[in-house]
C-alpha cells in the first residue's frame, strides 16, 4: 500500500509545489517592488481565490466521479465525467468574463484598501480575470487525470505552467516595466499554455478511450447532470466556507494596518505550502479511496486510510521542525523589507501550529472526495467555519469591553487564533463524521 501511495502522491506532491509557485512567484516579484504592491498582489489573489475556490468541485467532484468509475471499469462513464466537467468550466468561466465588473466591484468592497493599492489590485484584476477559461478548464482537467490515477501527467502540466509563469512573469516586469500588469499577463500566457499541452496530452494517451466512448448528448443527459450537480454543490457550499475564510482574513489584516495585512500575507505562504504538499497526499487518497469504492474492497480501503494518516503525522513532525529552524530564512525569500520581516517574527509561533492543527483536514478531504460523501464533508466545514467566527467576534468582544488591553498585536492574535481552531475543527469533524460517510459504503 505505501508503494501505491507514493506512486500516486510523489508527483501530486510536485504538482501542488509547483501550484502555489504561482502566486509565490508572483509575491517574491512584486516584494522587491513596494508595500504597496504586496498589499495589491495580496488583494489580488484573494480575490481570485475567492471565485476559484468557489468552484473547485470542478476538480474535487471530477476526481471523485472517474475514480470510482475507473475502479468499476465503467470507461465509458469515465469519458462522460471529463465532457460534464469541462463543458460546465467552460461556461461558469463565460459568465465570470462577462459579470467581470461587477465582481471586482463587490470583491474590492468586502477587502478595504487605499487608493493607491486599490488601483493597482484592479489593474491585476482586470487582466488575469481573462485567464478563467483556462483556469477552471485546468481544474476539471487535474481532477479527470487524478481520478484515472494518473498523477504524472498533472505533474508535468504543471511544471510547464510555472516555468511559463516564471519567463513571461520576469520579462513583462523587469525587462519591460509593466509593473504588476506584467505578473497577471504572465499568468493568463501560463495558465492558457498548460491548457493547451494538457488537452494535447489526454488526445494523445486517451485518445481511444475518447474515440469509443465520446457521446455528448449522453454525457450531457439531464439526470446524470442533476446528479453531478447534487454532488458538487455540497462541494461548492463546502469551498465557498473555505474561501469566505480566507477571504476575511484578509480583510480584517487591511482593517487593521497595511503592515498586518503584508505580514499575514507573508505567514500564510507557509500554510500554502504545507496545504498543497498535504494535498498530494489527499489526492492520492481520493485515487486509491474512490477506486476501491468502486470496486467494493473493504480491506483496501480501511488500508489506504490506515496508511494515508501515517503518513501525514510524518509530514506534521517534518514541517514543525522545519518552520522551528528555518522559518525567518523563509521570509526573506518573499521580501527583502526588514521591517516587515521584524514585525513577523511575534507572529511565527502560530506558523509552527498550522501542521499539527491542520494535517488532518487534507487527509480527510481526499478521502471523503474519493467516496464523494460531500454532505458529510460539507457539515464539517460549517461547523469549523462557524467556530471561526464565533472565536474570532467573542475575543473582539471582549477586547472591546476592556477585558484585555486592546493592541494591534492582540488583534491579530485573535484572527490566527480562530484560524489554528477552523483548522482543527475541520480534522475532528471529519473524523467524528467518517464511519457513516465512508466505511458503510462497502459494507
Amino acid at each position: 500500500m505505501n508503494k501505491k501511495i507514493l506512486q500516486l502522491t510523489v508527483p501530486n506532491i510536485i504538482t501542488n509545489i509547483t501550484v502555489p509557485l504561482l502566486g509565490m512567484v508572483d509575491m517574491a516579484i512584486v516584494g522587491h517592488l513596494s508595500l504597496n504592491h504586496i498589499a495589491a498582489i495580496t488583494i489580488g489573489t484573494s480575490i481570485f481565490n475567492l471565485i476559484y475556490w468557489n468552484f473547485g468541485f470542478l476538480r474535487m467532484g471530477t476526481s471523485g466521479f472517474a475514480a470510482q468509475a475507473y475502479g468499476a471499469r465503467n470507461l465509458a462513464e469515465a469519458v462522460r465525467v471529463f465532457v460534464r466537467a469541462m463543458s460546465i468550466a467552460l461556461l461558469i468561466a463565460l459568465l465570470l468574463i462577462v459579470f467581470q465588473r461587477p465582481i471586482s466591484s463587490l470583491a474590492l468592497y468586502v477587502i478595504p484598501c487605499d487608493g493607491s493599492v486599490y488601483h493597482l489590485a484592479l489593474t491585476y484584476f482586470f487582466i488575469r480575470i481573462w485567464a478563467a477559461p483556462a483556469t477552471l478548464g485546468l481544474y476539471a482537467l487535474k481532477g479527470w487525470f487524478i481520478g484515472m490515477q494518473n498523477s504524472k501527467t498533472p505533474m508535468w502540466i504543471a511544471i510547464f505552467i510555472n516555468l511559463l509563469n516564471i519567463v513571461f512573469s520576469l520579462l513583462f516586469v523587469l525587462y519591460w516595466d509593466m509593473d504588476i500588469a506584467g505578473v497577471a499577463w504572465g499568468t493568463v500566457i501560463a495558465q492558457y499554455g498548460g491548457l493547451i499541452v494538457g488537452m494535447a496530452i489526454a488526445y494523445k494517451y486517451y485518445g481511444k478511450l475518447f474515440r469509443r466512448y465520446l457521446d455528448i448528448k449522453s454525457s450531457l443527459n439531464i439526470a446524470e447532470m442533476k446528479k453531478f450537480f447534487h454532488i458538487n454543490a455540497d462541494i461548492f457550499l463546502r469551498t465557498f466556507c473555505l474561501a469566505v475564510v480566507f477571504t476575511f482574513i484578509t480583510s480584517a489584516s487591511s482593517s487593521i494596518s497595511k503592515e498586518i495585512l503584508a505580514i499575514d500575507a507573508l505567514l500564510l505562504q507557509f500554510f500554502t505550502l504545507f496545504s498543497y504538499i498535504m494535498d498530494g497526499f489527499a489526492y492520492a487518497g481520493e485515487s486509491l479511496v474512490g477506486r476501491y469504492i468502486g470496486a467494493k474492497d473493504k480491506m483496501l480501503l480501511h488500508k489506504a486510510v490506515k496508511y494515508l494518516f501515517r503518513w501525514g503525522f510524518a509530514l506534521c513532525l517534518v514541517f514543525t521542525v522545519l518552520y522551528a529552524v528555518g522559518g525567518e530564512m523563509f521570509l526573506y525569500f518573499f521580501t527583502d523589507q526588514r521591517d516587515i520581516i521584524e514585525m513577523s517574527k511575534p507572529y511565527m509561533k502560530w506558523v509552527l501550529l498550522m501542521p499539527v492543527c491542520g494535517f488532518a483536514a487534507f487527509l480527510w478531504d481526499g478521502i471523503y472526495v474519493g467516496t464523494t460523501a460531500s454532505k458529510q464533508m460539507r457539515n464539517a466545514m460549517f461547523v469549523a467555519t462557524a467556530a471561526f467566527f464565533a472565536i474570532y467576534y467573542l475575543s473582539r468582544y471582549l477586547i472591546q469591553n476592556n477585558v484585555f488591553d486592546d493592541s494591534i498585536y492582540l488583534r491579530n492574535n485573535c484572527l490566527w487564533v480562530a484560524f489554528l481552531a477552523y483548522l482543527l475543527l475541520r480534522g475532528v469533524m471529519q473524523w467524528i463524521y467518517s464511519e457513516r460517510a465512508i466505511y458503510k459504503q462497502v459494507e
